[in-house]
């Protein structure tokens, strides 16, 4: 089922850390990305369906400069399939020494509509891809070319990154700490249920800065605590 826009603006107001408890509640416990960062950490959530690029090690032989010479290469393919409003998940067995993409591609991507984009490897031109107004997540930055130790192969297929399962349509959010996977069934009910998380959260985050104990607040093992919580969110119209 497509993500619904409801659901991508509720992912767009909750933090990945709640996704991440929501998930651990139905048993998901490894679903956060590994080792990826933001290059503008200022930017708002990233939310989109997962479009995936799997390289393997490059071969010498298959892999010279002249490969970007045929139109059909996989890289440059896959940068001009991605749907707008979905996240570019590359595979790049958690090796950044060599870049998972540079500048244009990435730019390329943020001209087309494309939601942002992932690798558990690393890119090139990492100052110019913070500036722009497209989500990028990465390891480190990484100038040599992908074609010296990444070799495209498969689009839009089961891939790992970051120790994490992704599959085509999985539901990818990124904020200011990391990326997790939300298998795409899921996606509504941990949307509306990060939503409450977040009230909540908010609410325990006012009272603990106002000076009050965690005790019996979080978790909200006492009455007053629920009832508090009822009419904060009444006042707030939360």
């Amino acid at each position: 089922m497509p993500l619904s826009n409801d659901t991508r603006q509720k992912l767009m107001t909750v933090s990945v850390a709640t996704l991440c408890t929501a998930l651990f509640k139905r048993g998901l416990r490894n679903q956060f990305i590994q080792d990826v960062r933001p290059l503008n950490p200022k930017l708002p959530n990233m939310v989109g369906e997962a479009f995936t690029l799997r390289y393997i090690p490059a071969r010498e032989d298959l892999n010279p400069i002249t490969v970007f010479q045929d139109r059909t290469h996989p890289q440059r393919v896959a940068v001009e399939q991605c749907p707008p409003g979905a996240v570019m998940v590359i595979d790049s067995r958690k090796d950044p020494r060599a870049a998972s993409a540079g500048g244009i591609l990435v730019s390329r991507l943020m001209k087309r509509g494309v939601a942002g984009v992932v690798t558990d490897g690393g890119f090139r031109d990492s100052p110019e891809i913070a500036t722009l107004s497209i989500p990028a997540y990465h390891n480190r930055p990484s100038s040599p070319t992908n074609l010296t130790l990444h070799q495209a192969l498969d689009i839009n297929v089961p891939i790992g990154c970051g120790d994490v399962a992704v599959w085509p349509g999985d539901v990818i959010v990124g904020d200011a700490e990391g990326v997790i996977v939300i298998p795409a069934a899921l996606a509504d009910e941990v949307a509306a249920e990060a939503v409450e998380m977040t009230a909540f959260e908010d609410f325990v985050t006012e009272k603990v800065h106002e000076g009050r104990s965690i005790l019996g607040l979080y978790p909200p093992t006492d009455e007053k605590s629920r009832t508090d919580f009822a009419a904060w969110r009444v006042e707030k119209k939360r």
